[in-house]
């Protein structure tokens, strides 16, 4: 007697799981971050005898090497400035807005560059911090130093598009080529910052430190609110695997044997 088989019930979607193994950095960011923030304003003698020791250094060669200080003044003001950020940030934003799916992300990437902005405006002024001043400076910036602008907002938008670029499954070149790019970008900001002697050293290492943990948060939240938003998935050709149909889907597909039926005998 033939028992018929009953289709196998779907499998249960998996929970979903935290992102624990970045929780520790961020965890660990966020420390050092507030840490930092209590020393300079709290105006911590140590530390601002380590900001003027680097900074009279490091304002001695600027003064020295022309050729040098105005090659960082061209990277700073054109090619690593804030607005030159942003508008790299807008490009990335009108590539996404051409593909439905990844719609929410092009406005997600909006809201972080725009609170990032907000947040380093907002910690300026609440410290209200003094730049180094020089009887012979070689560049001038206004407004509060800490945190450095220029850092926080490289870290933040460079960091968010290596993201959103790895997210999407790039080649390998394109995507070592970005990765190289970007840690020149955020180092050689930082560093021609402290060269003009706009900034103290801990500006711009409180801008690495804010941008890293503002880059990390929206990673995060990123994740928990749009898992699957436009995201490419490494050998499937579109959002979902269609199920395969037989090839003749008008012959009768054979019955499944049991081990109750007895064996056919060929007529």
């Amino acid at each position: 007697m033939r028992t018929p088989h009953a289709p196998a019930p779907p499998a249960p979607p998996e929970p979903r799981t935290p992102d624990r193994p970045a929780l520790a950095p961020t965890m660990l960011l966020g420390v050092a971050s507030a840490l930092l923030l209590a020393l300079v304003a709290a105006e911590w003698r140590p530390l601002l005898d380590l900001d003027g020791g680097i900074s009279r250094t490091t304002h001695r060669w600027a003064v020295a090497e022309d050729g040098l200080t105005q090659t960082a003044r061209v990277l700073t003001d054109w090619v690593w400035d804030p607005w030159t950020m942003r508008l790299l940030c807008a490009v990335a934003v009108i590539l996404l807005l051409r593909r439905p799916a990844a719609r929410w992300t092009a406005g997600w990437l909006v809201v972080v560059v725009a609170l990032a902005t907000a947040v380093q405006q907002g910690l300026k002024a609440a410290l209200g911090r003094e730049r180094p001043v020089w009887t012979d400076p070689v560049d001038s910036a206004h407004y509060a130093a800490f945190p450095s602008g220029h850092a926080m907002t490289a870290t933040v938008v460079l960091g968010l598009l290596l993201w959103l670029l790895h997210r999407h499954g790039v080649g390998p070149l394109l995507w070592r080529t970005a990765l190289v790019a970007a840690v020149i970008s955020v180092t050689g900001v930082g560093l021609t910052r402290v060269w003009l002697g706009v900034h103290w050293p801990t500006d711009v290492l409180g801008g690495w430190l804010f941008g890293t943990l503002t880059v990390l948060a929206a990673v995060a939240a990123h994740r928990r609110l749009r898992p699957a938003d436009g995201a490419a998935t490494p050998g499937r050709s579109g959002d979902a695997r269609r199920p395969s149909t037989p090839s003749h889907p008008s012959s009768p597909s054979p019955e499944p044997s049991t081990s109750d039926d007895p064996p056919r005998r060929p007529r």
